[in-house]
């Protein structure tokens, strides 16, 4: 791992949109599925969607299902996060990660996290 940097966060009126974005080393992106996770003080960091490294699967937590959409182009090392009908319960710092699959939930891959990017919903 060298780096994951996340961009795109900012401050939205509810029902608005934002498109976050994650561009990681080659080593840390490509070929590799990745995910999204984002973390509010004094709560866990929550999972909020994941993406294998072709694009074809995607998955996505309930509380996000029909307004978000991940993406990736891994010609750019990019994963993205589009965010339509942002809720202001979708505040939060945002991260990206590389993903392992238990089963039943996904992981984050890297205990070392990047800088975040923050979102805040807000009238």
């Amino acid at each position: 791992q060298v780096q994951l940097v996340e961009s795109g966060g900012g401050l939205v009126r509810p029902g608005g949109s934002l498109r976050l974005s994650c561009t990681a080393s080659e080593r840390t992106s490509d070929m590799y599925a990745m995910g999204w996770f984002r973390q509010t003080p004094g709560k866990e960091r929550e999972y909020v969607a994941a993406i294998s490294w072709t694009g074809g699967n995607v998955d996505y937590a309930d509380f996000v299902k029909g307004r978000f959409t991940i993406s990736r182009d891994n010609a750019k090392n990019t994963v993205y996060l589009q965010m339509n009908s942002l809720k202001p319960e979708d505040t939060a710092v945002y991260y990206c990660n590389e993903v392992d699959y238990s089963g039943t939930t996904y992981y984050p891959y890297w205990n070392s996290w990047g800088q975040g990017t923050q979102v805040t919903v807000s009238s």
